[in-house]
């Protein structure tokens, strides 16, 4: 026998008589690195995607103060489009290099760019395990890294980190102390959310990787020998076996030299040590929450829009007395004299605006009764700022919990509906107003996106106030109660063992015969195991919470 039958002949057995065993390995570690993801993604849905939607909001948050202190210190100028983009999936805003002659327009609309994304981020994305890919967390980890607030730097290497640094820096020229603080605590807290994202962007990544080439192995590359399992082999299949899926080089390179090289073996211990879910630490128990003061936390930043609305009202007298100028003649005065000598109410002026109605993604014309709308204002300034530990507040904390969170969804409403209709009504004097006067016109746009910011923080803490008395309820059902749990943690003084009836040990199973509530799944569609409730805090769902009820505002029709 030559060399060449000797060598195919070689071959020949290899691929058949080697291939069992191999597939077996490989069936064994599928099995194996599905219950390490299926692990991983029951820690990550407990775990982690609650902090990176709480670390996100933050980060949007603080960005959303610099962005607003930006544009009052007239350092880039407000985006005319900025509230008609529409945003279908998270793209990164451009970073590209620009004319120096253009730096204000182009910071401008780059800045408002990544503020639409960033709310649309933490206020409509679905921020689920399930949701997620690697495309999606690469979206994700190009938003949180578009600025490199980690080295905010005039020196980076980084266009955008450069420009921004310099905004920055000239931002605190002048300022009062206040708005000093705002910025440094802003920029430190931007720097700390960057890093605690990341660090779950990582792993979350990670588990993505997994799964990826888990699918590849149980649709493509399981029973395959190592001379078929090429990568052109797998591209070619995967169109067929794994439509829409993208075809990852880096990661089917992976999967190739840990299923048939020399090394695999110690590269899949890798894997599964990555996934490994960390030991569980006891938690140490937890002092009874006072639920009511979450309400009261969301009243008073409900409080705070008072100097957001203070601001508006201003601009909107000296925009509304600009567009009604050129009405004035010598009628005018003698009506306006007459008025004033009876004490009369001012004669009400009517404006048509137009907004856009997000439910049915229509516009929607509106009639606007000015001076109506500047009474309620008024009194709703009177209102927010007292409750802030003022009359209001103090007259609402004697209230029960369901009397507050009436008060707050109210509230919350009424500012999403004057958020609403005053950029309507910014909009309407923009454009209405006579050429020769366009520019006395004062925007109100960063009031109006610090009023939001009031009402979205207010609803959060309403959402947080709902979470947690869902987990105080389960446990209660579970027969388990944070008070209990205080007293068996800590042993009487006199070393006496509890008299009989008391509460069960902390961390002691509950008695048979009481299961969890039923219809009282977790988020994400999983039902809760017995003894083992939702962790605290979580948002109901990830995405774009349901809007609260919206009563047609006092003085306009609809």
């Amino acid at each position: 026998m030559n060399f060449g039958v000797f060598l195919e002949f070689s071959i020949h057995l290899y691929n058949n008589y080697s291939m069992p065993e191999t597939a077996q390995t490989q069936s064994s570690y599928i099995d194996t690195l599905q219950q390490a993801l299926a692990a991983r993604k029951e820690f990550m849905e407990r775990e982690d995607m609650q902090k990176l939607k709480d670390e996100l909001r933050s980060f949007h948050s603080s960005f959303a103060s610099l962005y607003n202190i930006y544009l009052k210190k007239k350092l880039i100028d407000e985006d005319p489009y900025k509230q008609e983009a529409k945003i279908n999936e998270l793209e990164v805003p451009d970073a590209s290099a620009f004319n120096e002659q253009k730096r204000i327009e182009q910071m401008s609309i780059r800045l408002a760019n990544y503020d639409n994304q960033l709310d649309y981020l933490t206020n409509f994305y679905q921020l689920g395990i399930d949701f997620l890919n690697l495309d999606r967390i690469k979206r994700i980890v190009g938003l949180v890294r578009y600025i490199d607030w980690v080295a905010l730097s005039p020196d980076s290497q980084s266009l955008m980190t450069k420009a921004v640094a310099e905004i920055s820096i000239n931002s605190k020229a002048g300022v009062d102390p206040i708005t000093l603080s705002i910025i440094g605590e802003s920029l430190s807290r931007l720097a700390k959310t960057t890093a605690t994202s990341m660090a779950i962007l990582k792993n979350l990544s990670i588990y993505y990787r997994e799964c990826y080439k888990l699918e590849i192995r149980q649709k493509i590359t399981q029973g395959m020998s190592a001379g078929e399992a090429t990568l052109e082999n797998i591209k070619k299949k995967m169109p067929s076996v794994m439509p829409g899926s993208p075809f990852y080089r880096e990661l089917v390179e992976e999967l190739i030299k840990e299923d048939y090289s020399k090394d695999g073996v110690d590269m899949k211990d890798m894997v599964l040590n990555a996934l490994k879910v960390p030991a569980t630490k006891q938690k140490a128990v937890k002092a009874p929450v006072n639920f009511k003061n979450i309400l009261l936390d969301g009243i008073q930043v409900i409080g705070g829009a008072s100097a957001s609305l203070t601001e508006i009202l201003t601009k909107l007298d000296e925009n509304q007395a600009i567009m009604e100028s050129p009405k004035k003649g010598l009628m005018h005065m003698i009506k306006e004299l007459i008025r004033q000598i009876t004490n009369a109410e001012p004669e009400e002026v009517i404006y048509t605006v137009e907004y856009l109605d997000q439910t049915k993604d229509v516009p929607v014309k509106e009639k606007v009764y000015f001076h109506q709308l500047r009474d309620e204002l008024e009194k709703k300034i009177r209102f927010l700022a007292s409750l802030m530990k003022g009359p209001a507040y103090q007259k609402l904390a004697q209230m029960t919990e369901e009397q507050i969170i009436g008060y707050l969804e109210k509230n919350i409403s009424e500012m999403q509906n004057y958020h609403k209709i005053l950029g309507a009504l910014d909009d309407f004097f923009k454009a209405k107003v006579a050429p020769e006067n366009r520019d006395k016109i004062k925007g109100i746009k960063p009031e109006l996106s610090a009023l939001k910011n009031s009402y979205v923080k207010a609803n959060q803490l309403r959402y947080d106030y709902s979470a947690q008395k869902e987990e105080e309820e389960q446990l209660r059902r579970l027969g388990v109660h944070m008070e209990a749990e205080a007293a068996a943690a800590t042993p009487p003084a006199d070393g006496n063992p509890p008299a009989a009836g008391s509460p069960p040990a902390a961390g002691k199973p509950p008695a048979a015969g009481k299961p969890p509530a039923a219809g009282k799944p977790q988020a994400g569609g999983k039902a809760p195991a017995a003894g083992k409730p939702q962790a605290g805090g979580k948002a109901p769902v990830a995405g774009k919470p349901p809007a609260a009820a919206k009563p047609p505002a006092k003085g306009k029709a609809s």
